[in-house]
C-alpha cells in the first residue's frame, strides 16, 4: 500500500477514535445516572427481596422465598392489583378520545393554537396542584360537580373519594383528563404527516367520512397508538404522586395501586425487603403486558 494511502488511513482510523471518545462523553452523565439511580438500586433491591430487611436495622437475616408467600396471601396486594387494573383502563379511554380532540383540532378551527396549549396544560402541571383543584371539584356537598349533577336532576350524586365504590373511577377521570394532552399533542404530530395525495384520492373515491377515519387514517397512525398504548400503560403501573396527593391510597385501600403499595410498604412501613418482592412482581407485570403488546401488535399495527 503506498505511503500516502497508509497515512490518510491512519487519519480517518484516528478521526473515528476521537468521535467514539467525544460520543460516550456525551453520554457518560445519563450512563452514570442510569447506574446509580437504576442498575444498582435495581440489583440492591434484588437481593433484598430474600430478607426481612428493615430501614435503618443492621440486623436482617435471609428468609428465601417467604416474602412471596406472604405476597401471595396479601388481601390487600390483590385489592392494589385490582385497582391497578381499574386505573389502565383509564389509558385507551384517553386514547380514544385525545384522538377524536386531534382530529377536530387538525382542521381549520379558531384558535387552534390556543386549544392546543389549554389541552396540553395538564400535563405539565404540578402534580400537588391538580390533587388540590380536583379535590375541590369533587368535594361531595359543595363542590362543582355535585352541584352540577343535582342542578340537572341527579337527587344523589356520587360521593367520588369519600366512598369505596366511586373513588377509583374517580382517580381515572383524573387521570383520563392529565395525559389526555400529551395524547392529542402526540397523535396531531401524526395526522399531520398523512398525505393531502392521500386524502384528495379518497375524496375523489367518494369516502364517507367514517369509512376515511376508520379506513385510512386510524390504520396510518395505529404506530403512534401502539407507542402511545406502551408508554403510557407503563407509566400509569409507575405511577402514584397524585394519588397519593389526593387520598393516600384511601379510603380504606380502595385507591391503592401496586406501585403506590410498594412506596407505603418500604417508607411508611419501613419493610424493604417484602417491597422489593413487591416492586419485582410489578416488574413482572409490566414486563409481561409490554411483551403481550410487542407481539400482539403485529395483527393491528400497520407500518
Amino acid at each position: 500500500m503506498p505511503r500516502k494511502h497508509r497515512k490518510e488511513e491512519f487519519t480517518v482510523m484516528k478521526w473515528h477514535r476521537k468521535e467514539k471518545i467525544a460520543g460516550l462523553l456525551f453520554i457518560a452523565p445519563n450512563l452514570l445516572g442510569i447506574l446509580l439511580f437504576f442498575v444498582i438500586p435495581a440489583l440492591f433491591s434484588l437481593g433484598m427481596m430474600f430478607t426481612d430487611y428493615k430501614f435503618a436495622n443492621p440486623k436482617y437475616h435471609f428468609v428465601g422465598l417467604d416474602n412471596f408467600k406472604k405476597l401471595f396471601t396479601d388481601d390487600i396486594f390483590y385489592t392494589s392489583l385490582k385497582n391497578t387494573t381499574i386505573f389502565l383502563a383509564a389509558v385507551p379511554v384517553s386514547l380514544v378520545i385525545a384522538f377524536v380532540i386531534a382530529l377536530l383540532l387538525n382542521r381549520s378551527v379558531y384558535l387552534k393554537g390556543l386549544l392546543r396549549a389549554m389541552f396540553f396544560m395538564p400535563y405539565i402541571t404540578s402534580g400537588v396542584a391538580i390533587a388540590f383543584v380536583w379535590m375541590l371539584l369533587f368535594q361531595p356537598t359543595e363542590g362543582p360537580v355535585n352541584n352540577f349533577l343535582r342542578g340537572i336532576g341527579i337527587a344523589n350524586p356520587p360521593g367520588w373519594f369519600s366512598t369505596t365504590d366511586t373513588s377509583m373511577y374517580a382517580i381515572d377521570i383524573i387521570w383520563v383528563w392529565f395525559i389526555l394532552g400529551y395524547n392529542m399533542i402526540i397523535y396531531l404530530a401524526a395526522l399531520q404527516e398523512i398525505s393531502e395525495e392521500l386524502i384528495e384520492a379518497a375524496r375523489i373515491d367518494g369516502a364517507r367520512k367514517w369509512t376515511y377515519i376508520t379506513r385510512i387514517v386510524w390504520p396510518l397512525v395505529s404506530p403512534t397508538t401502539f407507542l402511545l398504548l406502551v408508554t403510557g400503560l407503563i407509566m400509569s403501573l409507575k405511577t402514584f404522586g397524585i394519588i397519593q396527593a389526593i387520598t393516600q391510597g384511601g379510603p380504606s385501600n380502595s385507591t391503592t395501586i401496586v406501585s403506590l403499595y410498594v412506596y407505603r410498604t418500604a417508607f411508611s412501613y419501613y419493610e424493604m425487603g417484602y417491597a422489593s418482592a413487591v416492586s419485582w412482581v410489578l416488574f413482572a407485570i409490566i414486563l409481561a403486558i409490554t411483551l403481550l403488546q410487542w407481539f400482539g401488535q403485529k395483527k393491528w399495527v400497520h407500518y
